[in-house]
This record gives structure tokens, C-alpha cells and sequence, in this order.
């Protein structure tokens, strides 16, 4: 019966998402800053899971070169000759008497030409725009020159509420998650074989392919655990002898799904004058909460304390899509004391803090806000905090404490 309601609410939206995608109303704020960034005569690269929308973004711009690396017979010319590239982009430049744009979709797949890339941006015979969907290989291969200063950083993440302007259900987030063409289906049933896919599609040309693991099976294993695990404070050791592998491997494995842009390693909040055992594990989060439940194998029917958590990683990863957005850098945290008191996310920006609580509630009380005034009390220079819910009006709970609805987060943020 729910799941026939929420697949009637859903579908309902969802056929008014499908007629405003035509018009392409979804807009991505990252292209406020590639536009920025191209104007100021930099190159950039774009990283961003697969099916975020990197190729619909840079097919926006007309490049004198465009290059796909996907396409295999594409990949094996620059693979068997790097300096293509480069007489290609001096031709482009002779004939047009002008720098060229260069569009190379998914530069992971050559990164050696990483290398000729450097050499033209040097020179200024080219500017790029380069996409990823790894950043395994550009960061581990010590003969692969990431430039830096040279080309720009840009992270491009599954829709977000700031890109929303028609917000579904909650559930739809939690459940299904917000990769674009996902987000964008009306049929549920297509929405579980798409998420399905992604994760077979991962574990095949991410691990498989590339041969990252020698035991598949095991590194499977990790991958369902680390998912439910999802957002909770890691304990290697733990899920060493779950799997049964070595503590070592089980530290590469979550190397490996920050690298493949699938985890975020979130880091605590540790300065404090007088809490001297402040938790220094991190947590991790799948990018994309519909992904995570299908690599979990979990079902659409969960539990309410189960969707509370799953709440939490929503709000900790819209935390983060935002502030990859802003022009200053702004780091995510969370803060947690072994003796009892945490706060699920901490923003902080040089002496800024921002504390805020997530609470699987529409009726907020001040028994959800007291620990977020504990940490009021303990650091002077944050003065005020969020609590996050469902209520449908914001409310103050205390002087410095107001409990405001999700979908009011980034509107009272962007305030901070």
C-alpha cells in the first residue's frame, strides 16, 4: 500500500521533471564556474562520478577539438601515440591563429597524455576542458604530471537541492538517490535496474578491468558492507575479520572507493581545549544513497530508524555538494566525543563553525538541540546551529539553536 502510494506521488512529479528536462530546467550550477573559470583563460578538469552529467555539461560548448576517450578505436590511436594530441592542437592553432578549446572526455582512460596537455598549456597553444570519472590513475601513477596551478579543479555531483526546483519526497532522495537520468525516470521498476547496472558497471571497468584487487569475490563482499556502513565511524579492523581479509587490504579497498570518486572520506572535527579524546576515525559516504542501498542489496521497505540514518547521509552529502560550490574553501566535518555527546556535521571555514543536528522528526523538541549547545558552549566562535527535520515551519528551539525543514538547509546556509 505505501509503496503503491509513494510510486503514485513519484510518478506524478516525475512526469512534470520529464517535460521540464526537455527545456532543460534543470540547470547545473557547477557551469557558473567552468563559464568563470574559461573566461579567465584557465583549463579545467572536471571530476565527477559516472552518470552525473559531464558529458551533457561540456557537449554545451563548442570546442575546435573534441576527443572521447570511451570509444575504444579513439583511446587506442592516443594510446599507441601520446604526441597526436599535440600536433593536432599546434595545427589548430596555425590555421585559427588563435588558442584552441580542446574537449577530452574522460582523460583517465589516456593519462599519459597528461603530459602533452602540460607542454601546450605551458606554451599557451591550447585550453581544456577534461573530464574524469576516476581519479585512480591520475593520482597514483607517479609518472602522470597532475599540473598543478595549471589546470583548475571542478567537481560535478549528482543533482542537488540548490538544482531542484520541483523537491519530491524525501524518500525519493533516500531510496533512489538524485543521479540525473535515475532521478529523472518516472518508473520505479526501470529506477532499481538502472541503479542495478551502475553497480555491475562499476565492478566490472573499475576493479575488474583494471585488475585493482585479486580477490573479486572478496572486494564484493567489502563493497556490500562498506555500503551499509555507509556514514557510521569505521572500524577497519571490524570489518577486517567480517571479511576475512587483512586490515591493510581493507584500508586499500576504501582507497580505492575514494578514487573511483564512490566514498567520501569525511574527517571529525578534532580542536578542542578541553576534550582530549575527540574521535579521529572517519566516516565514509556513498555518493549517491540509491546506489548505496542496491550495492547494500537492500529493498525500498526500511525501517524508520533505518531511514533516519539514511537521512543523515543525505543532509552530509548536500553539505558537501554545496560547499564544493562556493569560492572559498569550506571543509565538512563531524564531531564526536567517545564519552557521549556528537553532532552529525560541522562546516567550518577558518575560525567559522556551523553546527548542525539531523532528526528523523517533524515535531523538533530542545532534546534534539542539546548537544548541539554543548558545542555552542565549547567553541565561542559558532554562534548558532540547525537543527534539520521535517517540520513545516522553522522554528527556535533556543537564542542560538532554530530547527528548520531540509528543504530550507542550503537557503539558511548560504546566510552563514
Amino acid at each position: 500500500m505505501i509503496k503503491t502510494l509513494f510510486s503514485k506521488i513519484i510518478e506524478f512529479k516525475g512526469i512534470i521533471y520529464r517535460d521540464f528536462a526537455l527545456m532543460e530546467f534543470i540547470h547545473r550550477l557547477l557551469k557558473k564556474r567552468l563559464e568563470r573559470t574559461l573566461r579567465r583563460g584557465k583549463s579545467v578538469l572536471i571530476l565527477g562520478p559516472r552518470q552525473t552529467g559531464k558529458t551533457t555539461l561540456i557537449k554545451q560548448y563548442k570546442a575546435d577539438l573534441e576527443i572521447t576517450l570511451l570509444i575504444s578505436k579513439v583511446r587506442r590511436q592516443y594510446e599507441a601515440d601520446p604526441d597526436k594530441l599535440i600536433r593536432e592542437v599546434k595545427t589548430l592553432n596555425q590555421t585559427n591563429h588563435r588558442i584552441p578549446l580542446v574537449i577530452i572526455d574522460e582523460i583517465q582512460k589516456v593519462p599519459v597524455l597528461m603530459d602533452g596537455i602540460q607542454y601546450l598549456i605551458d606554451e599557451r597553444l591550447g585550453q581544456f576542458i577534461l573530464t574524469g570519472s576516476s581519479a585512480r590513475k591520475l593520482r597514483h601513477n607517479k609518472n602522470i604530471n597532475l599540473l598543478p596551478g595549471r589546470l583548475i579543479p571542478l567537481h560535478l555531483d549528482p543533482f542537488s537541492l540548490q538544482e531542484i526546483k520541483i523537491i519530491p519526497p524525501i524518500e525519493n532522495f533516500l531510496l533512489y538517490g538524485s543521479l540525473p537520468a535515475i532521478f529523472l525516470e518516472t518508473n520505479l521498476s526501470i529506477k532499481d535496474e538502472e541503479l542495478d547496472s551502475y553497480v555491475d558497471l562499476y565492478l566490472e571497468d573499475e576493479v575488474r578491468a583494471e585488475a585493482l584487487v585479486r580477490d573479486i569475490g572478496a572486494f564484493e563482499n567489502f563493497l556490500k558492507l562498506a555500503s551499509i556502513e555507509s556514514g557510521n565511524l569505521i572500524n577497519f579492523d571490524k570489518i577486517s575479520q567480517d571479511i576475512g581479509v587483512a586490515r591493510t587490504t581493507i584500508v586499500a579497498y576504501y582507497q580505492i572507493l575514494e578514487d573511483c570518486l564512490i566514498a567520501e572520506r569525511i574527517e571529525p572535527y578534532i580542536k578542542s581545549k578541553t576534550r582530549k579524546k575527540l574521535i579521529k576515525s572517519p566516516k565514509y559516504l556513498f555518493f549517491d544513497l540509491g546506489l548505496r542501498r542496491f550495492a547494500a542489496e537492500e529493498q525500498t521497505s526500511l525501517p524508520q530508524k533505518y531511514l533516519g540514518n539514511l537521512f543523515e547521509q543525505f543532509i552530509g552529502l548536500e553539505l558537501i555538494r554545496w560547499a564544493r560550490l562556493q569560492d572559498s574553501k569550506i571543509n565538512v566535518h563531524f564531531w564526536k566525543d567517545p564519552s557521549g555527546p556528537e553532532v552529525d556535521w560541522v562546516l567550518s571555514h577558518g575560525d567559522k563553525l556551523l553546527p548542525i543536528e539531523v532528526k528523523w522528526t517533524n515535531t523538533p523538541s530542545f532534546r534534539d538541540a542539546k548537544h548541539l549547545e554543548l558545542f555552542l558552549n565549547e567553541y565561542p566562535k559558532a554562534n548558532k546551529g540547525y537543527v534539520i527535520c521535517q517540520t513545516s515551519n522553522n522554528q527556535l528551539l533556543s537564542k542560538k539553536i532554530e530547527a528548520i525543514s531540509w528543504k530550507d538547509l542550503i537557503k539558511k546556509i548560504n546566510d552563514w
